[in-house]
């Protein structure tokens, strides 16, 4: 990642690392090892974060280990632990950036989740078989999901039919099943036209109290 000129936050945790972990226990809490409490509304909520870091530790054992900045957090909301990981950065970490930065680590799982999954269970079937085909068939095909779910992200952004025939159909599953169905026996000429032919027959949008 370095040698591409990049960024990281990745994971870090004792199983993992070890060697890391037990440099980090020879460390002086308060002075090596700092830590940081917040309190913050969430969901009309309050949670507790505490955050604690330490820069320049080796990752590994042995000369010329790669020093990196650890960070532990914690999220503690109405007195049960709601979240604990560990992360390992190539940016300095201070108390005016280490809430930002655990937030930016905790957004990959937010990645996976509505993005990774998404494309794995919500309807657009990118399966392991995408791995058939002697050239370029797999690639062609994890290229025309990921086209299509960027195309629906951009529709959820900008285009009211889209959002309100998603919302009275529910699930992605459901709203590709009615296209399915309809574009099988009409074919329309563009999406307006079967995004109005579909409010339409839901009797939502410009149609609503036709």
């Amino acid at each position: 990642v370095l040698w591409h000129g990049y960024h990281f936050i990745f994971v870090c945790k004792p199983q993992s690392h070890t060697s890391l972990y037990d440099w980090l226990g020879r460390l002086e809490p308060g002075v090596d090892i700092h830590t940081q409490t917040r309190r913050i509304k969430n969901k009309g909520k309050f949670e507790t974060h505490t955050l604690r870091y330490a820069n320049d530790v080796p990752l590994t054992e042995g000369e010329g280990a790669l020093r990196v900045n650890w960070m532990e957090h914690k999220v503690v909301r109405e007195g049960k632990q709601t979240y604990m990981n560990s992360f390992v950065i190539d940016r300095p970490i201070n108390a005016d950036n280490a809430l930002e930065l655990a937030g930016a680590g905790r957004a990959r799982w937010k990645v996976e989740n509505e993005n990774n999954n998404t494309l794995k269970t919500k309807g657009y079937h990118l399966e392991h078989n995408f791995g058939h085909g002697k050239q370029h068939l797999s690639s062609l095909l994890a290229t025309m999901n990921i086209l299509a779910f960027l195309l629906h992200t951009l529709l959820e952004a900008n285009d009211e039919a889209y959002r309100l025939i998603r919302q009275r159909l529910g699930s992605r599953k459901t709203f590709f099943e009615h296209v399915r169905a309809l574009t099988y026996y009409q074919c329309f000429g563009n999406l307006p036209e079967l995004f109005d032919f579909m409010m339409r027959g839901l009797e939502i949008g410009p149609y609503e109290f036709g």
